[in-house]
């Protein structure tokens, strides 16, 4: 029983039991409220012990189930992958908070509170939640154009939260479902393009605007000539830099099978592996090394004064004093958030479960716990002045790689970039910040999924136009109104395909030796394709050679109808009597054959038993008929 449920059944008893003593006479006043107080109490405990239960204690709280069986062996695997990931996710963290426009010290704000609360209400030990490169632009979008953005960030990530939560306890989470998979190709590669074309700028060190794909790429060819030869040198080679250090991640030393190595061969393996993981920290110290030594008079832009220790734990802003005469309300913050207050959540979810489908290894998704987990999470964060996040696919890759073994790896993960607030924030100022475009760059290009073209293209071509659609949408339309049409092009699919059901066609002979034509929708009946089925199955019927060949309409596959359907059927039984054509009805579910016998058709004749036929056509008097025809041949 799911939620809705369970509260339906709730209230309905509190409000029989209130109806109850309502209607008691002789009660005074008192006496009535001590009876609803007693009567409330004695439904609510009820209620509690219904859905508290040990199972759905678990369920929510799946920590209760790892967190028994831990050992030594889980302890070391979550303390490797948890530092693998911290020196991954602070630099990170500093560039996703340059895509989504604010100060950089956001992204380490965002990437501590959560993978702590990850830990409790998380399902999925590859998760590690914190800032992506999607919610960033997407969070960019959304308040790079208002005033105050850090406030209403940190205000969008903890509605951002709410509705998550909300989603997860009304068990919401199959609304990803309507996005297809090609429509999620489309949008994920078009994200990648407008992340890749903001990153721009700080390669060239311009200041280009704009919120779509052309927008930014108007923008930088107006200010390419202000561009800079220093920071366009140094990012071009991080960029070629990472994506050597990536190649040869996967490079190792001696024999394919590992047990056939040499102890020297797989020191040596893992320090490669190390390295190359850690090439983003790697090449922020680096960097940074370069930046203090040209502080003075830097060739290339840096990243400036970032401030130091934790950030301040308070509300997330409800509102905020604009100036002397104007005050923005919490009503007024939402609405310039517009659209990216439902947007983000479904977007966020559709990250975590890809990452979950990716290395569960067969376990089913439980999307319901998941929005619960990023829905806590982020509004735990927006105490500490975080903007929104969720699980990272990239972040996750290293986590799976460097043998995590439960979600315990976030406390490692957290408890790095704590003490990178706490200890080397002023050293982040010495990164240029050229070096932290490089590191996105290369993260994100890597997310166009040139890849599942070829396989569309041979499996089904037609669900390449969604994908596409979706793709171009994103570029040239706000991120939001992409995806939508994306969704849109879906949508309109599905209908065409529920509109055109195809039909099969066969000759085949009863017991009797009598020719019948049997027709076999594929699909149930609904008003959209109705019509359509009756054209066939009257211009199939009229194709015969004798005008009065039996027609069978096999309705196995039709498992719904509606009143639609049921008034075509009425008309097509008294189209085929008009014409003294037999119209039969075989294995048609009770459920859509009360939909049709709701209109009472006339002839119609509904048969589950192939041998029944014979019987059905005796009844009207066509093997008679046939008898006669063939004697007086």
């Amino acid at each position: 029983m799911n939620v809705l449920a369970v509260k339906h059944n709730f209230h309905f008893l509190m409000l029989r039991g209130c109806h109850k003593m309502i209607e008691e006479p002789g009660d005074n006043g008192a006496k009535r409220k001590n009876n609803f107080l007693d009567t409330t109490l004695r439904y609510a405990k009820r209620w509690v012990k219904f859905t508290c239960t040990k199972k759905k204690l678990y369920k929510r709280l799946p920590i209760l189930s790892w967190l028994p069986g831990y050992n030594n062996h889980d302890a070391l695997g979550d303390l490797i992958a948890g530092i693998t990931v911290g020196l991954t996710v602070i630099p990170q963290s500093l560039a996703y908070a340059n895509v989504a426009g604010l100060p950089t010290e956001y992204g380490l704000y965002g990437s501590f509170l959560g993978c702590f609360i990850y830990i409790f209400f998380g399902s999925c030990k590859d998760v590690p939640f914190g800032p992506t490169a999607i919610l960033s632009l997407l969070t960019h979008q959304s308040v790079a154009h208002l005033d105050a953005p850090e406030k209403h960030a940190i205000l969008l990530c903890f509605l951002v939260g709410i509705v998550e939560l909300i989603m997860g306890i009304f068990g919401l989470g199959f609304l990803i479902d309507f996005v297809s998979g090609p429509v999620s190709s489309g949008f994920t590669s078009a994200i990648a393009l407008i992340i890749v074309t903001s990153q721009i700028k700080d390669i060239l060190a311009i200041s280009a605007r704009g919120s779509t794909f052309v927008q930014m790429w108007r923008s930088i060819a107006e200010r390419f000539y202000q561009s800079s030869i220093w920071d366009a040198v140094l990012g071009i080679c991080c960029i070629v830099i990472l994506l050597i250090l990536r190649m040869i991640s996967s490079f190792t030393i001696g024999p394919d099978d590992q047990e056939l190595r040499t102890k020297k061969q797989k020191v040596i393996n893992k320090i490669i592996w190390l390295t190359c993981i850690s090439r983003n920290a790697l090449l922020v110290i680096v960097c940074g090394l370069l930046g203090y030594f040209f502080s003075e008079h830097a060739p290339f832009q840096l990243i400036g004064y970032i401030p130091g220790g934790m950030p301040n734990v308070q509300p997330p802003p409800f509102g905020y004093i604009k100036d002397e005469n104007t005050t923005i309300t919490f009503i007024d913050m939402c609405t310039n958030l517009g659209s990216g207050i439902i947007v983000l959540p479904l977007i966020s979810l559709m990250e975590d479960v890809a990452i979950f489908k990716a290395f569960s290894q067969g376990k089913s998704v439980d999307a319901t716990q998941e929005l619960i987990a990023i829905g806590i999470a982020n509004i735990g964060s927006s105490f500490v002045q975080a903007f929104p996040g969720t699980g990272s696919l990239s972040r996750s890759a290293v986590y799976h790689n460097s043998g995590v073994r439960t979600p315990m790896g976030g406390l490692y993960a957290g408890i790095l970039v704590m003490l990178a607030l706490f200890f080397f924030t002023p050293y982040f100022s010495f990164i240029p910040r050229a070096t932290l475009a490089a590191i996105i760059i290369s993260a994100v290009v890597f997310m166009v999924e040139v890849k599942v073209i070829k396989p569309m293209w041979r499996t089904k071509k037609s669900d390449l136009i969604p994908g596409i659609g979706t793709f171009i949408a994103c570029l040239v339309l706000q991120l939001e109104i992409g995806i939508l049409c994306g969704i849109g092009i879906n949508v309109v699919f599905i209908l065409y395909h529920a509109a055109r059901p195809k039909i099969s066609v066969e000759k085949l002979t009863t017991h009797c030796g009598i020719e019948y034509l049997m027709l076999t929708p594929d699909r149930c009946l609904i008003f959209p394709s109705v019509d359509y089925v009756r054209n066939l199955v009257t211009k199939y019927s009229r194709r015969t050679e004798n005008v009065e060949t039996p027609v069978v309409i096999d309705c196995s596959h039709i498992y719904g109808a509606d009143y639609t359907a049921a008034t075509v059927v009425e008309s097509l039984t008294k189209d085929f009597e008009i014409r003294g054509q037999p119209l039969f009805f075989y294995n048609l579910k009770p459920s859509v054959y009360a939909v049709f016998e709701g209109i009472a058709p006339t002839n119609f004749v509904v048969y589950y038993a192939q041998e029944a036929l014979d019987d059905l056509l005796k009844e009207r008097g066509y093997l008679n008929h046939i008898k006669r025809v063939s004697l007086s041949a």
